[in-house]
């Protein structure tokens, strides 16, 4: 995966207005001095000047441009139970233009969301997000039982806004409190190319307002989400701060959506993800495109050939021989659980007209493989049921046997056979014309007088030359590949179609259904025999005669030219209603941090996915599909923590919080929000406060707090993803050099890499340094062993210890000198032998607790020592090393693990 985030978000507290809304004096007051000292007269005074300014912000209407996004969105269903709600404002300022509290040193936001469920509000009992449109003045009186915002008289009574209703119990139980909305509210800056999320949000570079709520919608049923303002509510949001006759409070609405709770009409992307790589955690083997039955035991030798060929991926399909007899054959599509071996063909061979050349017999078991003449046969049935395609084919052959038969008729006279049959009219005629002896010859023929010319002799002629012979001579292939280009425009790009296997029915991908049963993923590989016999079959389309077996090589080279992809090498089947729900999804493959690339993806139903790639990869993520960035917890009602410090910001940590052992989740930081007590609201500041404990989870301590941009970090849900690694997972060498004391940096592109130590102070003694890519590495626990592996070889003397150490990774290899080096752990990680001199060999150094010790970061460095000893020295196979097989990597063994909430490592 690449090393570039497609989304970079910084999150701030605030954006604090230089001045809030309000009605400012201005006055300018003149005065003259000179050294310090004022020496205008004090009974006569420079005039005054004063003016009167207002600064107008949103206060009872909001332009419903300013809203760029709300989460969930407007209308939506699905499961939200572990979500707080959130609205995206396109004006930066907005939520700090108005004051609230004056007195606070950064001023608190005057707008809260606050999300209500069916039955809780007046004016929306039907929690549909409706409001009563109703003025100012009533607003703020509101009569009898219901109180209003305390708003100062310079405000337009006569204004019309939206309102609603809503009974004191449910406003004090949700509303969050003073202390609490500076933690709910906070600027994001987005630096990005405009991306569309599957939600209809779009992440455009710009500065953004979000609000988030405090209420967790944790009961089914449909919810509204009110953007209100609390101008006005000072001294009012805490439990027991409202009059004892107040039945209801009347807020100003200003935006507001609804959206439904549905838990059990929705899907657990986690839980489907964690169902589907299941079968592979005990044994990666399991996720296989392969048949074998549970429990299946071989009881005799020809139930164990019976099983192994179902190891193989083979199923058996009833088979008819050409005598008659119905009996079985193995069958095996292109979706291989292995690698297929090579077949002992010859391009040269074809065209055919049947299947039997690719029928494979088993003579010890009397039993025949017919997958290669399956998949001939489908391949010219594709083929013949395209009548463009096989038109073309047919009418290629047609002219290269006519243009064959029309050379071969011209190689008997050797003048004639220099022109090109195919060539338009006249072109010999003006080739003539354009040779530079043309003119003079001319001239020279006019000048000279007229002679009897002797009669023309008869032009000798040989034999005709046959079609292979042709094909020898440049000329001739020349003349036939351009007949050949001439009738096939399309071809090409159709077999590129059918070599992804485009076409090809589903029953020859997966011949068995229970192969890929429901809720399955089963990754495999390609059998290029199988789609070079699938091509054949397209390509031998029209082959009836001997001169079409001798141009077929030249036909099928025109054919297959131009192809713009390459080959499929492997790729991923996924049977799961997880498809369905997401249609576009994001699934990387990767081989050794490297992209692999992607040649086809195609819903082969509605849930059904086919994946395609060029390589096979040893890492593949899936990962829940792009929703914004949104707020709330994990599956577990846990919060992933991510990282606060510099280099790793934003990154995750590989933990949570509360921890696993605590028994606790963010639902034990929950207050009563509902009629019935249950708790749905969050409970942010106190001792026993989120904020305060998610402090110190995150590593604050004493007075330490996080901060409402930090909070917010902290709070937001990465998608889901599935990641799918191989028992050994390599990592690559990114950096190496080697140090010499006292000398300057000039080894960071040598091969091989020198470790010596004749002392602290010699001018002999080296260090090698090696950084590597641990960016694909999952967390710590994960990690089951990790090894440092080393081509080396001893110099001058033999049989001595190499030390590796950890150390930081602030270098560069072409610029790390001795006096900059990084400091070396006091003990080594690991130690390793070399032998003989001159012995090449592999040194493996075990390094588990340092790696699992740097879990989470991008890169890890390696220092490479040994004890001091003059006469003892080590070669070591840098990355620059021509081959590529012998260069120093990490090999850790990996641990399989259930979904988790990241991104990009």
């Amino acid at each position: 995966m690449t090393d570039s985030p497609d989304l970079n978000v910084t999150f701030y507290n605030s954006l604090q207005p230089a001045a809030t809304a309000g009605v400012y004096t201005v006055t300018v007051e003149q005065h003259l001095v000179r050294d310090g000292v004022r020496i205008d007269p004090q009974d006569d005074p420079l005039p005054e000047v004063a003016d009167r300014y207002e600064i107008r912000a949103a206060q009872f209407f909001l332009d419903p441009t300013t809203v760029h996004a709300t989460y969930p969105a407007a209308g939506a269903s699905g499961l939200y139970t572990h979500v707080l709600p959130h609205i995206t404002l396109n004006r930066a300022l907005l939520p700090w233009e108005r004051e609230l509290i004056s007195r606070s040193e950064e001023r608190e936001p005057w707008l809260a969301l606050l999300v209500f469920a069916e039955g809780e509000v007046d004016d929306d009992p039907e929690a549909e997000g409706v409001f009563t449109q109703r003025t100012v003045r009533e607003l703020r009186n509101p009569g009898a039982g219901t109180l209003g915002p305390a708003l100062n008289d310079r405000v337009d009574l006569d204004l019309e806004c939206r309102t609603i209703d809503v009974p004191a119990r449910v406003f004090t139980a949700n509303v969050p409190r003073e202390d609490e909305l500076r933690f709910l509210t906070h600027m994001r800056d987005v630096a990005t190319s405009p991306q569309r999320r599957d939600d209809g949000e779009v992440m455009a570079e710009g500065q953004y307002a979000v609000v988030a709520a405090n209420r967790f919608p944790r009961a089914p049923g449909s919810y509204a989400v009110h953007l209100v303002s609390l101008e006005g509510w000072t001294g009012r949001l805490a439990e027991g701060s409202l009059p004892g006759d107040t039945e209801r409070v009347r807020l100003c609405s200003l935006w507001s959506w609804s959206f439904t709770n549905d838990p059990d009409g929705s899907l657990n992307p986690g839980k489907l993800l964690r169902n589907l790589v299941a079968p592979g955690e005990d044994d990666r083997e399991n996720l296989a495109l392969r048949l074998v039955p549970s429990g299946a035991t071989a009881s005799s030798q020809e139930a164990e050939y019976a099983l192994q060929r179902l190891r193989h991926g083979y199923t058996a399909v009833a088979y008819r021989t050409p005598s008659g007899e119905n009996t079985y054959a193995w069958y095996r599509g292109p979706c291989t659980p292995l690698t297929a071996p090579q077949l002992p063909l010859n391009e040269t061979d074809g065209p055919y007209t049947t299947a039997d050349h690719a029928l494979i017999y088993d003579r010890q078991h009397g039993l025949f493989d017919v997958s290669y003449a399956a998949a001939w046969t489908l391949g010219r049935t594709i083929a013949l049921a395209d009548p463009d395609y096989s038109a073309e084919v047919t009418a290629a052959r047609r002219e290269m046997a006519n243009r064959d038969a029309t050379l071969s008729a011209l190689s008997a006279d050797p003048e004639r056979a220099r022109h090109d049959p195919g060539a338009p009219p006249g072109t010999v005629a003006l080739r003539e014309l354009s040779t530079a002896d043309f003119g003079p010859g001319l001239v020279r023929a006019l000048q000279a007088p007229l002679v009897r010319e002797p009669s023309p002799r008869r032009a000798a002629r040989t034999a005709r030359i046959g079609t292979r012979a042709l094909l020898a001579d440049a000329r001739a292939r020349q003349s036939l590949t351009a007949a050949a280009d001439a009738r096939t425009p399309t071809t090409s790009p159709w077999l590129e179609r059918l070599g992804l296997l485009r076409g090809v029915p589903f029953n020859h991908l997966v011949p068995d259904p229970r192969m890929l049963p429901p809720e399955s993923l089963r990754a495999f590989r390609i059998d290029p025999g199988w789609i070079q016999a699938l091509v054949a079959g397209a390509t031998d389309v029209g082959a009836h005669t001997s001169v079409d077996r001798d141009l077929e090589p030249l036909l099928r080279q025109r054919l297959l030219r131009d192809r713009g992809t390459g080959e499929p090498a492997a790729g991923l089947l996924i049977h799961s209603e997880l498809v369905r729900a997401w249609p576009e999804f994001d699934i990387l493959a990767t081989v050794e941090g490297d992209p692999v690339e992607e040649l086809r993806r195609d819903h082969l139903a509605h849930n059904v996915l086919l994946l395609l790639w060029d390589a096979v990869p040893d890492l593949v993520v899936i990962r829940e599909p792009g929703q914004g960035i949104h707020f709330g917890i994990n599956d577990a009602e846990r919060i992933s923590l991510r990282h606060l410090t510099e280099g790793r910001l934003g990154y995750p940590t590989g933990e949570e919080f509360p921890t696993a052992d605590t028994q606790k989740t963010v639902f034990d930081y929950l207050r009563p929000g509902r009629a019935d007590g249950g708790r749905d609201v969050l409970h942010l500041r106190g001792d026993d406060g989120l904020v305060s404990a998610l402090s110190t989870a995150c590593g604050l301590t004493g007075n330490d707090r996080l901060e409402p941009g930090q909070f917010a970090l902290e709070l937001v849900n990465a998608p889901v993803e599935q990641v799918l690694l191989p028992r050994m997972l390599r990592c690559k060498c990114v950096a190496d050099t080697f140090v010499k004391y006292d000398s300057g940096p000039d080894f960071g592109s040598t091969d091989p890499l020198l470790v010596k130590n004749n002392g602290p102070t010699s001018n002999v003694t080296r260090i090698a340094y090696l950084r590597f890519d641990t960016s694909r590495l999952p967390p710590a626990d994960r990690v089951d062993r990790a090894v440092l592996r080393v081509h080396a070889s001893a110099m001058d003397t033999g049989d001595f210890d190499l030390k590796a150490h950890g150390t930081g990774s602030d270098w560069e290899e072409a610029g790390l000198d001795w006096a900059g080096k990084p400091d070396l752990s006091e003990s080594p990680l690991g130690v390793a032998h070399l032998g003989p001199v001159g012995v090449w060999a592999w040194l493996e150094f075990d390094i588990t607790e340092y790696v699992r010790r740097q879990a989470g970061s991008r890169q890890l460095s390696v220092a490479l020592t040994k004890d001091e000893s003059p006469v003892q020295a080590a070669h070591l196979t840098s990355r620059e090393a021509a081959d590529t097989r012998l260069r120093p990597h990490l090999a850790v063994t990996i641990k399989q693990s259930t979904p988790t909430s990241g991104e990009a490592r």
